[in-house]
């Protein structure tokens, strides 16, 4: 039997060497169906032998010098220890990362020499989405570069110092000319990357793009565990993502200590790829294990690999020469190093920090027609010798010795005397780097990172497709339904229709987006290859490989992924795209808010619509569908321009504005609640489309002084008129109606104009005050909202008494949700009689006889507690 089976695997490297891996590995693949088919149990595991995945003969020779290579690498490592050296001893407890960049610096250095290309590059940009924790490697490499200032990487972590600093990591909101995508949310990286090679090909699929370029994520193994991160692996290896390279920095350590002290985090990952049809490039042992491999004929040597686990791997990186010797190369494998000493031992390394086993994995990838993740293992705080090289506190240091830094200097060979070390200076680029730092540069099409300004749009959306919204209508509709026919305009417009990115989680059925199916088509990069169940409809599903609608499947993370990546297309790619992204706007803020901050972060632009939005306007769902917070968690966000319009004209102008915004090269992100409620439609009339904008602008003038102002918003603007219906002619009571657009807008004035007084010793007036005046005896704001939204304003409007929605959902009716959460038009007018009444008014009653009064009834109310 075992001469059997060694003649099979002869057999097999017979293939491999005649043939190809890739024959070979369809051979396998073959084998494995066929033994299905004959009652034969796969194999369970995915993942392969503990050995780098390209062997010595397919190595590619690595172009460049390498000699230089390794001068450049040993001053970046210097001066990105340096920047959080210097920061802490200036700033002690300011923060920063050293261990993270000392285990990738040969990962990012030979991405930097041969393979990220630029803006200018003939063959297509890339994207990169580099390592947040690393980022003062990245900062280093530009200094030595002349793109940053001594000054600036002085002032790490300090922003706010004269002649500048630079941010903890990558956010392009505080450095628009540098980064391009926040990445220190960990996790977020390869979710995002894999949705912006996948626009990448849409954008090429409908004729955007010439070339695609390719996209680069560099990942820490210990963030795999996020979710998001392993979210989308099927779409990629689904639709073919070749232009897709993910590294993983597998040092094995994640914050507090090892990713798998048990297990083997590379395997299980390599299981992950492989099961979803990735291509998975194993980088593990540097080319000085090369001999010790090909001596290994029993493959003792690679079956104890196979068994050690991650904590093994970590305690033999610590402890060094005499470890491995103990512990990995002990009984029958010690003959195999018997002429090593403990000093050789010591200085194995493994493939991540082997640039020559890197170049080969780069070059795998760039030639692979799948998705390819490359799996390089290294050392958490490599070269950092005893200040936490392999060290469970890594991550955690900030500061080394002057005997620690003498050893680092000694390690990499870095051009700096024992006195100046005592200083920690940044070490500049000679005239030899220099030239070889831009030679390389330039062929790679420029700087990265680098972000360039937005591209304006030449021209906006034709004035046609708004003006039938201004008009009014009494026919009955819900907000949704004018968001969507609105967009169904633009998709039609001839100036930015094909720049219009529809997107949608699987609920395009719900808000009415099905009518785009057949006008402009689902994408789909392999067409449509099944005649849909619903063809002989008008609205068929309909799958295209040019399509223009992005349907993510139930997918909120994936859906905003591509939201970042579209909304990032004007500046990625010089492409004025605008995404308009329909959810359930529960589902927004609350489940997926930290896509939508680095949506913030990196000044991408587009319209976020919160559909079927509202705590009582959702008829019958819920606890986990009706939103009554999502207009608050949108207030922490300070570039979201958040909307929740009643009214047609009032979304139709919002929208409007965005998108002359946009056409001027704004990063501008709007979010917009839209409701299920329909009814009558009035027409804008000599509304001022600026006070819309500003948030707020009088709906129902009194008919004498007034006494009462109603704020409201949304589909309770309704309930706030018929409020002040019942209050004027039941109660003689002379009230107004506001509507406000956006309480964000008002809260940012607020905060704007405060700001302002305090710096100008100035009074002036904010915009919510202008409008109110002192005219009211009594303010009473309601929203479908928790009431928190309309009580900021609390500090500025006086009188004020918030109305809102707090707590859990219910299942009911709107009427019955409304009365419950006491905002219908009954317990609007008891509130606004109440208010009167504590100002002293004559009219105004105590809430128990306003409730007499209107026929409301005393109830039991808990907010979820």
């Amino acid at each position: 039997m075992r001469d059997q089976i060694q003649e099979w695997m002869q057999a097999l490297d017979d293939v491999v060497r005649l043939d190809g891996p890739e024959v070979a590995e369809r051979l396998v693949a073959n084998v494995v169906r066929r033994a299905a088919t004959l009652g034969v149990a796969p194999p369970v595991a995915v993942d392969t032998a503990y050995v780098n995945t390209i062997p010595v003969s397919r190595e590619p020779d690595v172009p460049g010098d390498e000699a230089m290579e390794a001068r450049i690498e040993a001053l970046v490592r210097y001066d990105a220890l340096a920047i959080v050296q210097r920061a802490n001893l200036r700033s002690p407890g300011i923060g920063g990362h050293i261990g993270s960049f000392a285990s990738a610096a040969t990962l990012f250095e030979v991405g930097f020499n041969h393979f990220f290309r630029g803006h200018d590059h003939p063959d297509g940009r890339d994207i990169v989405f580099f390592q947040g924790h690393a980022a003062p490697g990245v900062y280093a490499r530009a200094f030595l570069e002349g793109r940053l200032t001594e000054t600036q990487l002085e002032n790490f972590r300090r922003e706010l110092e004269p002649g500048g600093g630079l941010p903890s990591y990558p956010h392009p909101w505080s450095m628009p000319d540098f980064w391009e995508y926040p990445t220190v949310s960990m996790g977020l990286a390869s979710l995002m990357a894999i949705h912006e090679a996948r626009m990448l090909g849409y954008l090429q699929a409908r004729g955007f793009l010439e070339k695609k370029g390719r996209v680069w994520a560099l990942v820490g193994d210990g963030e795999m565990d996020e979710p998001e991160s392993l979210a989308a692996l099927a779409l990629a290896a689904r639709e073919s993502l070749d232009n897709l390279t993910i590294i993983v920095n597998c040092n094995l350590q994640r914050l507090d200590g090892p990713v798998r002290g048990n297990h083997k985090i590379v395997q299980e990952l390599e299981g992950r790829f492989r099961g979803a049809g990735w291509n998975v490039v194993k980088v593990l042992f540097g080319r000085d294990w090369d001999a010790l491999f090909e001596a290994d004929v029993d493959g003792l040597l690679v079956q104890r690999l196979g068994e050690a686990v991650d904590g093994d791997f970590q305690r033999w990186a610590a402890g060094g020469g005499k470890v491995l010797r103990e512990e990995l190369f002990g009984g029958d494998l010690a003959p195999l190093v018997k002429d090593y000493s403990d000093e050789a031992l010591d200085a194995l390394k493994y493939g991540g920090h082997d640039r020559r086993k890197v170049y080969a994995a780069f070059a795998e990838a760039e030639a692979s027609t799948r998705p390819t993740v490359i799996l390089a293992q290294t050392v958490k705080g490599f070269g950092l010798d005893d200040a936490g090289e392999a060290q469970n506190v890594a991550h955690k240091t900030k500061k080394l010795s002057h005997e620690q830094l003498v050893r680092f200097r000694d390690r990499f060979d870095v051009p700096i005397d024992d006195d100046d070390l005592e200083d920690t200076p940044f070490l500049t680029a000679d005239e030899e780097v220099a030239a070889y730092l831009h030679e390389r540069r330039a062929a790679l099409g420029g700087y990265v990172p680098s972000r360039r300004a937005s591209r304006p749009a030449e021209k906006t959306a034709a004035p046609e497709c708004f003006e039938p919204y201004t008009k009014g209508s009494e026919r009955e509709s819900t907000t949704t339904m004018v968001a969507v026919r609105l967009l169904s305009k633009l998709v039609g417009d001839d100036n930015v229709g094909p720049y219009v990115v529809p997107i949608v989680a699987d609920e395009a059925r719900t808000f009415g987006l099905e009518a785009l199916f057949p006008k402009i088509g689902i994408y789909s990069p392999g067409g449509q290859k099944y005649e849909p169940v619903d063809s002989d409809q008008l609205l068929s599903y309909d799958e295209r490989a040019d399509g223009q609608i992005l349907e993510e499947g139930i997918s909120e993370a994936g859906a905003l992924a591509s939201f970042i990546a579209a909304g990032t297309a004007p500046t990625s790619h010089k492409i004025p795209t605008i995404p308009f992204y329909f959810f359930y706007s529960m589902f927004g803020f609350q489940r997926v808010g930290d896509l939508i901050w680095a949506a913030a972060d990196a000044r991408a632009r587009g319209f976020l619509f919160g559909a079927t939005s509202g705590r009582t306007t959702l008829n019958g769902e819920g606890l986990q569908h009706q939103d009554g917070h999502s207009q608050l968690v949108a207030m922490a966000y300070p570039n979201v321009n958040a909307y929740d319009p009643a009214y047609a004209y009032e979304l139709a102008t919002i929208v409007q504005n965005g998108m002359m915004r946009m056409a001027r090269g704004e990063d501008a992100l709007f979010y917009i609640t839209v409701a299920n409620e329909p009814g009558p439609q009035p027409a804008m009339g000599n509304v001022d489309p600026d006070a819309i904008i500003r948030g707020m602008y009088r709906r129902r003038r009194a008919d004498r002084d007034v006494e009462v102002q109603l704020l409201s918003s949304g589909t309770l603007l309704r309930e706030a008129e018929a409020a002040a219906e019942l209050l004027t002619e039941e109660f003689d009571v002379a009230t107004e109606v506001w509507s406000v657009t956006s309480w964000k807008a008002l809260y940012d004035d607020v905060v704007q104009t405060e700001r302002h007084n305090r710096r100008n010793e100035s009074s002036k007036t904010p915009y919510v005050a202008q409008l109110l005046g002192d005219d009211a005896a009594c303010v009473v704001a309601v929203s479908d909202w928790m009431r928190a939204v309309s009580a900021v304003l609390g500090g500025w409007i006086d009188n004020l008494t918030p109305l809102g929605t707090d707590g859990f959902g219910l299942s009911e009716t709107r009427e019955a949700l409304r009365s419950y959460f006491e905002v219908d038009r009954q317990h609007i007018a008891a509130a606004a009689l109440a208010g009167l009444a504590r100002r002293g008014h004559p009219k105004g009653m105590t809430m128990k006889a306003a409730f007499d009064a209107l026929g409301i009834e005393e109830k039991t109310w808990q907010t979820g507690k």
